[in-house]
């Protein structure tokens, strides 16, 4: 006690701030990758399968030209026997001004829409928008200004003209709270509602710990997560609402399980009944420190979905495959294996 008083302040505080970081900060880390183990152990419930209500991002080929008549008879006989019902198509990405330059962007739009619903009549085929949005390190679209959210709300429209049936909006990085976002959903929500088709997103991950997110915005200037609540408020404007369930940093696989596990059952919580709430499965490979392939795979993912559904019955539950020009058979059998045919 004596050293101690006979330090320097400035001693102090840097020896308080390294016992800080060797300590108390691996410890609550510690538990919460316990938790996460746990939340990935036991069998899932026979009844968590498919409930045809999958989907299954498409990229940007579909619409510019590159797919033949025969990718498309292809394409139906994948989703063949399977529970995908939704499309997402790449059908932007939207100017930072919220306009579409359809023509230059999607000029085979109609050709897809009319050829998939003559092939694969039961699936419905949706139109993916998105750019880049403020506040931002790099320039992207402000939906806090009504101009731009009023030129997209007019861009959504054109795509409807296409033949798509639903807006799937990917709006990335959508800060936890933002009133612009909110505010594109309702305007476009009117939209869709009156065209009697469904608004759909892709949504960030629900804020594992307390405060987690303020910590990334504080530290990076961009926030990975929303609240809980936020979720749930954005679930409020759409029909469809698709956590981006991978890109977690997790370097296990059970611990990327059991975070998927715990992310399904956090957004349950708080997405309405008549909504569908679907889980997205990394069908791609990278290694990286937001995502080690090792570890992010289609079988944790599935099987944690699984796991976090638990035996409830709700019928208006999915996954959704990301994407498909990186997904391999082995992703495929993956899915079907744990999911489509996981009562079987």
């Amino acid at each position: 006690m004596k050293r101690w008083h006979g330090w320097s302040r400035r001693r102090r505080i840097v020896l308080v701030i390294l016992l800080f970081f060797v300590l108390l900060v691996p410890l609550p880390l510690g538990a919460y990758a316990m938790s996460l183990r746990l939340a990935y152990t036991g069998d899932p419930a026979a009844s968590a399968q498919t409930r045809n209500h999958d989907a299954l991002w498409l990229g940007h080929a579909w619409v510019d030209g590159r797919k033949t008549a025969a990718d498309v008879t292809a394409l139906a006989r994948r989703l063949d026997e399977t529970g995908i019902r939704d499309l997402y198509v790449h059908a932007g990405p939207l100017e930072h001004d919220g306009t579409l330059p359809l023509a230059s962007v999607s000029p085979k739009a109609r050709w897809f829409t009319e050829a998939m619903r003559a092939a694969a009549p039961e699936v419905r085929v949706q139109a993916w928008l998105g750019d880049r949005v403020q506040p931002a390190k790099n320039p992207g679209m402000d939906l806090d200004d009504a101009a731009v959210r009023d030129r997209v709300t007019a861009s959504s429209a054109a795509v409807l003209d296409q033949g798509f049936q639903g807006i799937h909006f990917d709006f990335e990085p959508v800060h936890s709270g933002s009133p612009g976002f909110l505010a594109v959903l309702d305007q476009v929500h009117a939209l869709t509602s009156g065209r009697g088709v469904p608004l759909s997103v892709a949504a960030a991950q629900i804020d594992p710990l307390f405060r987690a997110n303020a910590l990334a915005l504080a530290l990076a200037g961009e926030g990975k997560w929303w609240s809980q609540q936020y979720f749930g408020e954005v679930a409020r404007r759409v029909e469809q609402i698709a956590v981006m369930s991978y890109d977690t940093a997790m370097p296990l696989e059970s611990l990327y399980g059991g975070y998927v596990a715990k992310q399904t059952k956090l957004a349950l919580e708080v997405t309405p009944a008549e909504v569908d709430l679907l889980m997205g499965l990394p069908a791609y490979w990278e290694s990286n420190p937001s995502h080690w392939g090792h570890a992010e795979s289609v079988e944790a993912a599935v099987r944690g979905a699984r796991l976090g559904l638990g035996d409830s019955a709700r019928e208006n539950f999915g996954l959704a495959l990301y994407v498909d020009f990186t997904a391999t058979e082995a992703h495929w059998d993956a899915y079907r294996r744990g999911w489509v045919r996981a009562g079987g």
